[in-house]
């Protein structure tokens, strides 16, 4: 599976629109959960057809399509296995109990209700709730794909704006040589990584340098902020979205560092072993919590994204 993004060009109305399905996913989620603690011995598909009671109880519920109703359904499903995992595995601490959702950002179509343009650069969302059509934003070339192999539609938004991204199902092979070499990864706080070969890579502490301005805009926002104001000013609303655009910049960072890196490292070894760190226990230590955290996640997330087994030989170079 690899996910292409757009970022998608609409009207005003059209982003209500968009924000409007986005709280009805919401809606239908949390309404799941609620059915789960209100009754025993709910399944996934019990949750799935709770959906069309909601569809007939609530107009604006039926008027999201489907399919994006039974994802809604299904988010909420993945917190309650995942909570029953927990409880059985004897997890310790927290088990992770199913929370309400209040701020989602996302809703996600599955095989129906949107079509895209025969050019590609365009998609209509179908269902009843006025979307309609958005033009993407970018230079991808999205032809390659056939419409069969989009296996899910999923708007997002974020603060600079508002993104299409598509799962699209596809066997992605590498062929690289096999160079025989392995290494061991150790994260660290003064250096970004350690390697086994005595080599070190420099931690570019983006959040750090971005901290200053951080900080200001932070201030910014909180002189705009008026207490006991309901709806807050435009102005609010403008510094704070220029707060957290920054704050997105210095993620976007991160991961693209770390996803670079990451590729560098399967490329250039055969076996790559590393150190399991519990990074959650880690950053609840108040002196060095912002050190740990300037450490984006290479180990967890980006080594395994590129189909490479960790602890192990590579398939691909066998």
């Amino acid at each position: 599976m690899i996910i292409y993004q757009f970022k998608v060009k609409a009207k005003p109305q059209q982003y209500e629109a968009i924000d409007e399905a986005i709280k009805t996913s919401e809606f239908i989620q949390n309404k799941c959960l609620r059915y789960w603690m209100n009754n025993q011995d709910v399944s996934k598909y019990d949750l799935n057809k709770y959906c069309q009671i909601l569809a007939k109880e609530f107009k604006f519920a039926n008027e999201l399509n489907s399919m994006a109703r039974q994802y809604a359904a299904e988010r909420a499903w993945s917190a309650v296995f995942r909570f029953d995992n927990n409880c059985k595995k004897k997890v310790k601490g927290k088990k992770g109990y199913p929370k309400f959702q209040k701020h989602c950002r996302s809703v996600e179509y599955k095989t129906s209700g949107w079509k895209l343009a025969v050019n590609r650069k365009a998609i209509t969302f179908l269902d009843k709730k006025n979307i309609g059509t958005l033009k993407f934003i970018g230079t991808y070339d999205f032809n390659y794909y056939q419409l069969n192999q989009i296996k899910r539609v999923r708007l997002v938004k974020r603060a600079d704006g508002y993104y299409a991204q598509f799962t699209i199902q596809i066997d992605l092979q590498i062929e690289t040589q096999p160079t025989g070499k392995g290494v061991g990864l150790d994260l660290g706080i003064k250096s970004f990584l350690t390697l086994s070969n005595g080599n070190t890579i420099e931690n570019p502490q983006f959040y750090r340098k971005s901290e200053k301005q951080l900080n200001r805009a932070n201030r910014q926002k909180s002189k705009k902020y008026k207490k006991g104001a309901k709806p807050q000013s435009n102005n609010y609303h403008k510094a704070r979205n220029r707060y957290a655009r920054k704050h997105l910049r210095v993620s976007r960072q991160r991961q693209e560092y770390a996803t670079l890196l990451a590729y560098c490292v399967i490329q250039s070894n055969d076996l790559i072993a590393y150190e399991d760190l519990n990074m959650k226990a880690m950053v609840r230590n108040r002196r060095l919590a912002k050190s740990i955290g300037e450490t984006p996640s290479l180990i967890g997330f980006d080594l395994s994204s590129h189909g490479e087994s960790l602890n192990q030989e590579s398939p691909s170079r066998n």
